[in-house]
């Protein structure tokens, strides 16, 4: 096994064990190149593989952080529409859709939410709650959360619409990849009134933690999509 190797398996190994926990910065190339004895060019490949493989972001100036991943869970890789955004993916295919908002609020996160973001219980997010229409039929009920600090001047015309799209857009931003953890759940009361969903029938549940591409945390969300109207599709590569 090349030293490379061994460092790379070690770090993945501790992140995968929680020994670095999400959002956590790693130590310096230069600790890191004391503890394993290594040269500066070994731990700098090791670590560019665990960028690669989306467990680790590289943060300008600032080092190496563990990405939010979502631990025993069943994580995927590649799903419909990935971080183009349910607007962009029911324009890809044809069709009207209507974004029911039912709450676009400022608050304070709560401890996982700001954990899951990379942030302070003391800031601020917008928390945005809204149903997905596609031709008069609800889809999908999302709850968002998102830093004010990293994504400014949000307004209620852009959740009416698509808010990646103002972020690329208008922000100028680029919105990179997300880990998420994909599980079936029944749905609430309250969520089988708005997708139209009677008591047996269960909603995919996507929840998310969306990075730019700074490697920087930009979204929280979980999406419950309506059980009988949602496909799942992803892609196994050997």
């Amino acid at each position: 096994m090349l030293k490379y190797e061994v460092v790379l398996n070690d770090l993945a190994g501790k992140i995968d064990n929680g020994v670095y926990k999400p959002n956590q910065q790693l130590p310096t190339i230069a600790e890191l190149c004391d503890i394993y004895a290594v040269s500066n060019i070994t731990v700098k490949k090791a670590l560019d593989e665990l960028a690669l493989r989306g467990m680790i972001s590289k943060r300008k100036g600032s080092g190496c952080y563990v990405k939010g991943v979502f631990a025993k869970t069943a994580s995927v890789g590649q799903m419909s529409g990935q971080m183009s955004g349910f607007s962009a993916e029911v324009a890809s295919k044809g069709g009207t859709l209507v974004s029911k908002v039912l709450d676009f609020s400022v608050v304070h996160p709560d401890v996982a939410v700001a954990e899951k973001l990379g942030m302070s219980e003391q800031d601020f997010v917008y928390y945005i709650n809204r149903v997905r229409v596609l031709d008069g039929e609800p889809q999908v009920i999302e709850y968002t959360y998102m830093p004010i600090a990293k994504i400014p001047g949000l307004r209620l015309e852009h959740v009416q619409s698509s808010i990646y799209q103002y972020i690329e857009r208008d922000l100028g931003l680029k919105i990179d990849s997300a880990h998420r953890a994909v599980r079936a759940k029944m749905p609430t009361v309250e969520e089988q009134k708005e997708l139209d969903l009677d008591g047996q029938t269960p909603v995919l549940e996507v929840e998310q933690v969306g990075f730019l591409d700074d490697g920087e945390p930009f979204e929280y969300s979980i999406s419950r999509h309506a059980g009988n109207r949602y496909d799942f599709y992803t892609v196994a590569k050997h």
